[in-house]
């Protein structure tokens, strides 16, 4: 149900319709005539809001919505089990609203930053493993970066930032489907806070190594710290491997267990129009000395048929043998189909099926008194973004 093994989320509030009635109206039509790989752009571009001089030569400034409507055989009465954001039953809802401000480091301008407001339902998801950060969970990023003169460049970056692990990201729009996968909801964080240093060896090898608070955590818990390290692999043009892994004691107030995390991703452009994806995750853990494991794969398929729609399906397999990131000894299946439509510049939609299965009767039905070991859900989410980059 979430990436850390805390079962209560903070209630949530609900005012989608303001979404759908800005991107169905005239003006909207005509302003419109985000941690693993970044997937194939999408059906449509952002819309521009400036040009790019002045200011906007070095700085991009930047917001997108996201709504949604779904509806779930299990007609849940609070959030849908293991979905992250898109959770609502038989509601249109905002999930999140971001605006954020960004520059890029470079050789004639070496300091950086990016700082990202996140609004919504999704931003009370991100932050429920720290309910006690309630003034920074709107803050979905927020950090300085420094290009250090060093060989080809030695990027520094130091603040709160979203978690290098995962094919899928907190923003629908840069993901390939619209509902977020089992390994996003389960298996990896959603942020750390820290520092990184990142360097292109060349072309085809990228490192990066950080060192963090912990798992989804602005301040420490047990007084260690945790470490990370990423290799980013693209053999040919065709082809991108990202290798992550992340170990530290993630448990407040105890330093003996610890916890690791493997992360690969892989991402194949078969031709233009064709691309494939696959994740898999392996977590381990200890409670009290007692080992505890989850693990999982992902696999994707991407058809863009024509410049404005794609057809893209996913299916995964998670297993959770100690009920250490569920709650419960089980193992899942989800099978997803999503048609994605470019419906102007920066307007996006997808209409998704998705099926969740698992061994266990783990999916709340009504109001939770039953559980049934399925869960369908059919779809409608819409994005909107606006950019000052070209």
């Amino acid at each position: 149900m979430m990436k850390s093994p805390v079962w209560a989320f903070a209630p949530s509030w609900l005012w989608a319709l303001g979404l759908f009635a800005l991107v169905a109206s005239p003006a909207a039509a005509q302003a419109t005539s985000g941690a693993g790989p970044a997937p194939p752009a999408p059906a449509t571009a952002p819309a521009e809001i400036a040009p790019r001089t002045g200011f906007f030569r070095y700085f991009e400034l930047a917001g997108d919505l996201d709504g949604y409507y779904d509806y779930y055989s299990t007609k849940p009465d609070g959030d849908a089990t293991y979905r992250n954001f898109d959770t609502r039953y038989n509601k249109p809802r905002l999930t999140m609203g971001q605006v954020w401000l960004t520059k890029a480091p470079t050789d004639d301008s070496r300091s950086g930053m990016n700082v990202k407001f996140n609004f919504g339902h999704a931003a009370t998801m991100i932050n429920a493993a720290e309910p006690g950060t309630t003034n920074l969970k709107y803050v979905e990023q927020a950090y300085g970066s420094y290009l250090l003169p060093i060989g080809k460049g030695l990027l520094v970056d130091a603040g709160k930032y979203v978690t290098q692990h995962g094919a899928e990201v907190i923003e629908a729009k840069d993901n390939w489907n619209y509902s977020r996968s089992l390994l996003f909801a389960l298996a990896i964080p959603y942020y750390h806070t820290g520092v990184r240093a990142t360097y292109n060896v060349n072309d085809k090898l990228s490192l990066m190594g950080n060192v963090v608070e912990g798992w989804n955590a602005v301040s420490n818990h047990n007084g260690f710290r945790t470490v990370g390290a990423q290799a980013i692999i693209k053999p040919n043009s065709m082809v991108t491997l990202v290798e992550n892994y992340m170990t530290g004691p993630e448990q407040p107030h105890n330093t003996t267990d610890r916890r690791h995390l493997f992360d690969s991703i892989a991402t194949i452009t078969v031709t233009k129009m064709v691309s494939v994806m696959a994740n898999y995750d392996y977590g381990k853990d200890s409670v009290a000395g007692v080992p505890v494991s989850w693990k999982g794969v992902a696999g994707y398929l991407k058809v863009q048929a024509t410049s404005r729609f794609a057809l893209i399906p996913r299916v995964e397999w998670f297993t959770d043998p100690d009920g250490f990131m569920t709650g419960t000894q089980q193992t899942l299946k989800e099978g997803t189909i999503t048609g994605e439509i470019g419906l102007a510049k920066g307007l996006l939609s997808r209409i998704e099926y998705r099926r969740d299965v698992s061994d266990a009767s783990t999916f709340a039905k009504g109001d939770g008194s039953s559980f049934a070991t399925s869960q369908g859900s059919f779809g409608v989410g819409v994005m909107y973004m606006l950019t000052s980059k070209r």
